[in-house]
């Protein structure tokens, strides 16, 4: 049966993120839906912001496509062009290549629900507009190509 069962996917807020760039993200629950439903190129997850919560530092991708949908709550989305609100029903895309960095932040005092999904080559680059972080497949490393000691969670 295609209709997934939440209460049986595992709920997590882990972070690959170093420290202090994890901080912000420690109110982030996510389930990962693709693995659960059999999915094998479309990553989507069923993620929830805590009060205070942001969804990831503000990223780009350079061939991954990202959208998001809001279910409940609201969020800010930020990115270069600024501050967007975004409230239940709302989506927001963000195309493969475009380095618009961009993240949800909840400022409210409810939860923020949404489903993320991606598509293209998650193991590929991207980098961080506000702090001294890149990826690549499982690494982290600073712009200036010094690796991070923490791995990637993807």
């Amino acid at each position: 049966m295609p209709r997934l069962d939440m209460d049986v996917i595992p709920q997590t807020n882990r972070t690959g993120y170093p420290a202090p760039f994890d901080e912000q993200v420690q109110g982030r629950w996510y389930r990962r839906l693709g693995p659960a439903s059999g999915l094998t190129h479309l990553r989507v997850s069923h993620v929830v912001l805590k009060p205070g919560a942001w969804s990831s530092q503000r990223h780009w991708h350079d061939a991954e496509d990202e959208f998001v949908v809001i279910l409940s709550g609201e969020a800010e989305l930020v990115d270069d062009s600024g501050v967007h609100l975004m409230r239940a029903g709302d989506c927001a895309s963000f195309p493969a290549g475009e380095r618009n960095g961009h993240c949800l932040r909840n400022v409210s005092t409810a939860d923020c629900v949404l489903i993320a999904a991606a598509a293209g080559d998650h193991d590929g680059n991207g980098g961080y507009s506000d702090i001294d972080m890149m990826f690549t497949g499982d690494s982290y490393f600073r712009k200036d190509g010094t690796p991070y000691e923490s791995d990637r969670i993807r």
